[in-house]
């Protein structure tokens, strides 16, 4: 599968089968993560991956979301140095993690694995669930397991909506 086939075919899903992810595509989607860019190279994050039931229970509470919980696994992404800013004004560690979190959802699509892209939660009680420092950032969130539905494709802008040449317009 090449990488455009990905974007375009990959869903974010919200209901997942029971059925156990293998370690090795765990390990897959892990590594795309791992090998993902970030800002002078300082690779300043931690990828928490969630399979206690116990656990994923309290953090489903925490993120509000109750199809969280239904996925094998919950991937949680955090920043830990938050006080660097790009010269244009970005917090590093969002940019980083954003880039590393969209390389791990990628992997998990050609793993045949489903995932859902989550910014909304309470970040104090995730924190709280997860033994996160107070000085380290929550960046996102996604379950991760096989997927149980085969959502239709929302629509998208065409490319003269959003590209512009040589000046904004």
């Amino acid at each position: 599968m090449d990488v455009l086939s990905a974007i375009k075919d990959r869903r974010s899903i919200r209901k997942y089968s029971d059925k156990p992810v293998e370690e090795e595509k765990l390990l897959k989607v892990l590594e795309a993560a791992r090998l993902a860019p970030s800002a002078r190279n300082e690779q300043n994050w931690k990828f928490i991956v969630v399979k206690d039931p116990e656990t994923k229970e309290k953090l489903t509470e925490a993120i509000g979301q109750s199809f969280v919980g239904e996925a094998p696994i919950i991937l949680v992404s955090c920043g830990t140095e938050t006080k660097s800013v790009m010269r244009g004004g970005q917090p590093r560690y969002t940019v980083d993690l954003s880039i590393a979190t969209a390389y791990m959802i990628l992997e998990a699509y050609e793993q045949g694995l489903g995932t859902c892209w989550l910014g909304s939660y309470d970040e104090d009680k995730v924190k709280k669930v997860l033994g996160i420092p107070e000085d380290v950032r929550v960046v996102a969130i996604t379950p991760l397991g096989y997927p149980a539905e085969s959502p239709a494709p929302r629509p998208r802008k065409e490319l003269d909506e959003i590209v512009c040449y040589d000046k904004f317009c």
